[in-house]
């Protein structure tokens, strides 16, 4: 009935495996689990090894990096089970009745995302950035205010879909690159007129970067929105860089991020970074791309 999807690369998910495992075992409903190895290294490899040793779980390897979207895709083609779950591997399950609440709601909905929170602490030094930005997003992260605009607060991180549904839209293979593979998706069933079920059965989300590689992976994310622009619709950061292109200002915008960045950049991988700074620094990065693109 569900087969359960892990992307991962070089990064040892074998406790997130044998929880869900675990309760997929006690549901007594037929299940898999496909770990997908998107171009570890044989020491990454070696990380989930023993995962091939728990019943009805295997792991996928691909020689080289095929990037997010496609790793995505290729474990739907191995998939047997009529729902695929797809988790991410940085994900740990602290419900007991997460798996079972999944295919429960699947006998209702094609598609449900069940969310995702962090801890309340710092877990370490280095990643004030990525942590301040994630708890600022966890106060919208309920089931009820995700439900009011479903499509745009569509994630990858933790949902369920039919597997006939799924293998008619697939993740845009196209987007290699880190960042909005799943807006574009949350797109895509806008457009197929498709309900996405909004539920609260979160994951705690444990894969925080340091301040200077989550930086490097907002300025991945934004050469992927230029992109897929005129296939999203409109972004929040997206609405902004329009308006200041009707004001003429592209250029004036992309100036200044480029006088500022020395101080921008200080901040944002400091100790004590700035979330409003943060805003500044992807509204004058898209800018100044956008000018580079014409």
């Amino acid at each position: 009935m569900l087969s359960i999807l892990i992307p991962t690369k070089d990064y040892d998910c074998c406790k997130l495996v044998k929880a869900l495992h675990k309760q997929a075992e006690q549901t007594g409903y037929p299940f898999e689990i496909i770990v997908g190895e998107d171009g570890s290294t044989p020491g990454g490899l070696k990380l989930n090894a023993e995962l091939c040793n728990l019943a009805n779980c295997r792991i996928v390897a691909m020689q080289q990096n095929v990037g997010r979207a496609r790793i995505r895709n290729i474990l739907a083609k191995e998939a047997t089970h009529v729902n695929l779950l797809f988790i991410d591997s940085d994900a740990v399950v602290e419900h007991d009745d997460f798996i079972a609440k999944y295919i429960d709601i699947l006998k209702q909905y094609k598609v449900v995302c069940g969310g995702l929170y962090h801890d309340n602490e710092l877990p370490w030094d280095d990643c004030t950035l990525r942590y301040k930005y994630e708890k600022r997003a966890d106060k919208r992260r309920s089931a009820e205010i995700r439900s009011k605009l479903p499509y745009d607060n569509f994630t990858t991180f933790n949902f369920a879909i039919a597997r006939e549904l799924f293998t008619s839209i697939w993740f845009d293979e196209k987007i290699f690159l880190y960042g909005y593979e799943d807006t574009l998706f949350g797109h895509k069933l806008r457009e197929h007129g498709i309900e996405v079920k909004h539920i609260d059965n979160p994951l705690r989300h444990t894969g925080l970067e340091s301040n200077a590689v989550y930086l490097a992976k907002i300025e991945e994310s934004i050469k992927t929105l230029l992109t897929i622009e005129d296939r999203i619709g409109e972004t929040k950061l997206l609405k902004y860089a329009r308006r200041i292109k009707q004001l003429h200002l592209t250029k004036v915008v992309a100036i200044c991020w480029k006088a500022m960045f020395p101080y921008l950049r200080c901040n944002l991988t400091g100790k004590h970074p700035s979330l409003f700074l943060l805003d500044i620094y992807k509204l004058g990065y898209l800018c100044h791309l956008s000018l580079k693109k014409q």
